[in-house]
Formats: structure tokens, sequence, C-alpha cells
């Protein structure tokens, strides 16, 4: 087992990606703040080959351009444990397009495996146990502990390893393919532009008020955020969406009934209480025309049989699942059964028309769910 460097200067990080530039497999991990910072961006990356594995330390250096360039060069596969997030975090902090992915946790979920997280899949394989005691650390703070930079190294030391474990058993599976599509897929994983005025209907619970209660709260969610941007801390960090929720179903009109709202922080109370109280009335002022509401969700026209061949198809599915030893999810999500039941197709090439559905899944599924509905 090779011992991880840490890098924290440009030379030495210039030096370490020269020493790997005929890598052509990668182990990459990023550490996050989301749980501590308002905005999440990089604060650590960890890097793994065959040989060596390093972390990388962008927050005194900045973006790493070497390291860019591996990880866009489709002749290197980049290995991850669920891609996603570090995807989309790698797109916003530095704009790189990652193009040749293997994930381990997609992998694991396509064989079958049920504990697919990566402190299961390495006790699963290799025996090793992830002490998960830096967790839900704050990667933003330096200097980092030697027990946190051990903790981060663990992400990627095994990968490689793991790796090729799965691979072979997808081979051996019949399921290489379906994992290449799946992997393909994730290319190009980034966040989507959301209005930031919308904001507020996104916060769950919402759709449990009236709509002058979605008004006050209207008011305080883009409050809450500027002084958590301010602070540069996690929304919740400021105040947690059950309180939010809590001021927008009662209306306090005092500092005393601000106080009454259970887990209403003091220090914001004493500093910001008048704020959040001119923020519920102007929520109460609003006119009734000029209620918030809900976008309307796409209306399909009313098909008496709709639900009748999701379940037919589910029932396909899930017969499917138990003999291929698959989570029926992982199998076919329930908005794809939807959105061939939509579909109604009759043959396979009427299938293919089904866009939702992977090349893969239509292989396994097709037939079977074409004559279910057929009948």
């Amino acid at each position: 087992m090779h011992t991880p460097v840490y890098l924290d200067t440009t030379s030495t990080v210039d030096t370490f990606l020269a020493s790997i530039a005929n890598a052509r497999t990668l182990a990459l991990d990023t550490e996050g703040a989301s749980f501590h910072r308002f905005v999440d961006r990089i604060y650590l990356l960890q890097l793994s080959t065959r040989e060596r594995t390093a972390i990388i330390d962008p927050i005194p250096i900045g973006k790493p351009p070497g390291l860019g360039q591996l990880l866009e060069d489709p002749g290197v596969e980049i290995v991850f444990h669920d891609a996603d997030y570090d995807l989309r975090l790698l797109r916003q902090d530095y704009g790189w397009l990652v193009r040749n992915i293997f994930d381990t946790r997609v992998a694991a979920q396509l064989l079958g495996i049920k504990s697919f997280g990566l402190a299961a899949l390495l006790d699963r394989y290799f025996g090793v146990k992830l002490d998960k005691k830096f967790q839900r650390a704050d990667w933003s703070l330096r200097p980092l502990s030697q027990g946190m930079l051990d903790y981060a190294a663990q992400d990627t030391l095994h990968l490689l390893e793991l790796r090729d474990r799965l691979y072979q058993e997808l081979d051996r599976a019949g399921r290489l393919e379906w994992a290449r599509e799946e992997f393909a897929l994730l290319e190009g994983t980034r966040w989507s532009d959301e209005d930031p005025a919308a904001a507020f209907l996104r916060i769950k619970g919402a759709r449990d008020l009236t709509r002058r209660e979605l008004a006050v709260l209207r008011e305080l969610a883009p409050w809450r955020d500027e002084i958590a941007r301010g602070l540069d801390r996690a929304t919740f960090r400021v105040l947690g969406n059950e309180q939010l929720l809590d001021i927008a179903k009662r209306h306090p009109t005092s500092r005393d009934e601000l106080a009454a709202i259970k887990g209403m922080p003091r220090g914001l109370l004493d500093a910001r209480a008048g704020e959040m109280l001119a923020a519920v009335q102007r929520g109460l002022a609003v006119p009734d025309a000029d209620l918030p509401r809900f976008p309307k969700s796409a209306r399909w026209d009313r098909d008496p049989d709709f639900e009748s061949r999701v379940s037919a198809l589910k029932t396909v599915r899930d017969e499917a699942a138990a003999r291929l030893d698959l989570d029926p999810g992982v199998l076919c999500s329930r908005d794809r059964l939807e959105a061939v039941a939509r579909k109604n197709p009759k043959s396979g090439e009427e299938l293919e028309s089904v866009t939702e559905l992977r090349r893969w899944q239509r292989h396994v599924l097709g037939e079977a769910f074409t004559t279910a509905l057929r009948r």
C-alpha cells in the first residue's frame, strides 16, 4: 500500500501530475462543505493511480490545470464512487467535463449488491473498515489534521482495486454494457439553472402551506439566504426550514411569539427579530390576486387505463428484478414505467420511441413490456 502525499503548492502538484501523465486509469474524489458553507465548492481533491495517491489542496493554489487535462482526456478512465456530486462540483468550480467515467456505486447496484456505500463495499471485498469519524467534517477549515488527511485518502486508496473486482463481476454477469451505458449518461452532469425567485417553493413542506402562508415564506426564504450568504454558512445553520415553515404558518407579530417557536436560535432572535416580523407583515400584505401558487404540473389526457398499464408493467418489472436479483428501482424506476405506460407501445419498434428507457432496459424488459401492454 503506497503512502498518500499532501500537495499544497503549484510546483509539487505540477511535479506529481507530470509523474502520472501516462496513467490510463485514475481514482478521484472531492471534498466539499455543503453541510457548513452557503455555496459549496471543492476544498480538497483526492487522486490515486495504481502506484501513487495524492491529496491536492486547491485553497492555496487554485484550479490545478494539469489535472483538468487528465480528467478530460477520453483515453483516461476516471473512477469515482457515486460520481454525481463530484461531477457537479468539478463542472461548477473548474468547468471540467469528465468524459470516461467508471462509477463503483452504479456498478455495485447493477450487480444487485444491496449495501453499495463505499464503506460497505470496501469491507465486503477487502475487509477494510472505513472510519466515519470525519464524515461531517468542515473541509474548508485550515490547517487540516493528519486524521482528516488520512480519512480523505481512504476515499480513493482502494478504488481502482474495487473497480477491477466490479468490472470482472459485471463482465461475468453479462452486464458490462449496461454499466457502460449508465456511465456514458453521467457525462455532462451539472446543476441546472434554477430560478432563485422560485427557490422557496422547493423547501420541503412548502406544498402543505396555504397560498397566504406561501407568501410569507416567499419573503422569509430570500431573507435567510442573504444572511447565510453574508456569513458563508449553510442556510440551516442560520435558521432551519422547520422554523421558517412555523413562522409562515403562525404569522407572529411580536418578539415573544417568535421566541415561542421551537428551535428558534437565540442569537438570530436578538439581532434580527424585527427583520423577521417585517417579512411576515410583507407576506400578509400581498393582495389575494398576487398570492403565489405552485406551477401546475403537466397534465396528461385523462386515461382510465393508465394506472392498470403501470400496474401491468410493474408486475413484469418486479418478476424480472427477482429473476436477475436486482433492486426493482434499479432495473426500471417508477417514472420510466409511467413513461412506457403513457406511450403504450405494442411493438419493439414503438418501444424505441420511449426515450426515457435505456437501451439495456429495452433489451431486458422490452418484449415482456409490449406483451403485457397488448393484453
